[in-house]
């Protein structure tokens, strides 16, 4: 046990929405450093639990939802392929915007052992947000390394990082600074 987990918000997403396009251009490059850090900390024993929409389908599972994101009409497919989700990694699948709202994220983290949470994913200024501010209120370290992070604009995303080092003091140093102690 390292003590670590890696948490990936909302990456698996259709982007079907009318701003879906406009995050796609952020989020590739995140999710793009998003895979090589959960390659590198997969190797040190890190685990990786992908926080998703469900989507208001009660009836589906993440398999499903993978299947939707992922098709070749999806806008978001090209995050899905760049993080397609691995046998031995978690799932949670959330009905609102913070991961551990209704949802057993925080049984799972302790049945893992872990105190400190690395969150990335999109949208940082809202379900990212929101997991920081409720895990930070459960008692957990956090990081949101900077370059593992999108939102629609330059603007909403330099915003929320500051409020976020200003007010909770999260570390939101690039992923490339994270090192297991």
């Amino acid at each position: 046990m390292t003590g670590h987990a890696l948490i990936i918000i909302d990456m698996i997403n259709a982007l079907d929405f009318p701003q879906g396009a406009k995050l796609l251009a952020t989020a590739r490059p995140a999710a793009q450093r998003i895979a090589r850090l959960k390659a590198r900390l997969k190797s040190r024993g890190v685990p990786a639990i992908y926080v998703n929409d469900n989507y208001g389908q009660w009836r589906s599972d993440f398999q499903h939802v993978i299947a939707r994101c992922g098709a070749q009409a999806s806008i978001g497919a090209p995050l899905v392929e760049l993080l397609r989700p691995q046998d031995d990694d978690f799932f949670v699948l959330k009905p609102e915007r913070s991961g551990f709202r209704d949802t057993p994220l925080r049984m799972l983290l302790d049945q893992l052992g872990a105190k400190t949470l690395i969150l990335t994913g999109i949208a940082l200024d809202v379900c990212v947000f929101a997991t920081a501010t409720d895990a930070d209120m459960h008692g957990y370290a956090l990081r949101v390394p900077s370059d593992c992070v999108a939102s629609q604009s330059p603007g909403r995303k330099q915003a929320s990082l500051k409020l976020l080092r200003d007010s909770l003091q999260v570390d939101t140093r690039p992923s490339r600074t994270i090192t297991l102690r």
